[in-house]
């Protein structure tokens, strides 16, 4: 098996597995667990079920059909250029934190293209199911992405003589966020920390900046 060959099939490995995971997870929770209802695993972990409009963990700040069809673009623009990259013969570990990169941005994407059509609307009362496409809580590219993994790892309150901060309530970490966040994040993580010089070098060969 040439090297390409090998590669090509790592991408979609990654990316088939990540949003079999992640699509599972999400669904789970969405129709067994009421909005904002909460499972303690353990003191610092928890199964916190709520959903959100923007963008990895929880961050909201421009336009719901913006940040899909932007997303769009971005996975189909990180689609070729990892594309390019296998053939100019990249490192497998930087294919691996792209394809991650991807997968994990594709997960999302299936949230806001499809739960709204095909999910009932979760509330503090109601548990979601499966409606007729079409019939669900939102329209076609309007869906809210589900969130889940909660980590406080250890919280405590500022002294009160702090300036700004003081007496109010500190949580590390208290983002609540997916498997698709995780992947995306890992991948980040990767590029930064080991392929960061690679990156460089190939979006100036791909893009002739």
């Amino acid at each position: 098996m040439t090297k390409k060959k090998k590669q090509h099939l790592i991408t979609f490995g990654i990316i088939f597995g990540v949003l079999l995971v992640d699509q599972i997870i999400k669904i789970l929770v969405k129709t067994n667990m009421h909005l904002h209802e909460s499972i303690e695993i353990t003191d610092w972990f928890y199964i916190a079920f709520t959903e959100n409009n923007g963008m990895a963990f929880g961050m909201e700040f421009i336009g719901k059909l913006f940040l899909t069809l932007f997303r769009l673009v971005a996975i189909g623009a990180i689609g070729y250029f990892v594309s390019k990259c296998i053939e100019s013969k990249a490192k497998t570990g930087f294919i691996v934190c792209m394809s991650m990169i991807i997968a994990g941005a594709a997960g999302n994407i299936i949230d806001c293209l499809f739960y709204g059509c095909i999910f009932s609307e979760s509330t503090h009362q109601a548990i979601a199911t499966f409606v007729p496409f079409g019939e669900g809580y939102q329209t076609l590219l309007h869906g809210k992405v589900v969130d889940m993994f909660y980590f406080p790892l250890f919280e405590f309150d500022w002294p009160m003589w702090l300036p700004m901060v003081g007496g109010d309530h500190f949580i590390f970490f208290s983002p609540i966020f997916n498997f698709a966040d995780a992947s995306i994040s890992l991948g980040v993580v990767g590029l930064i920390a080991f392929y960061r010089h690679s990156l460089n070098r190939h979006f100036d060969a791909i893009f002739g900046r």
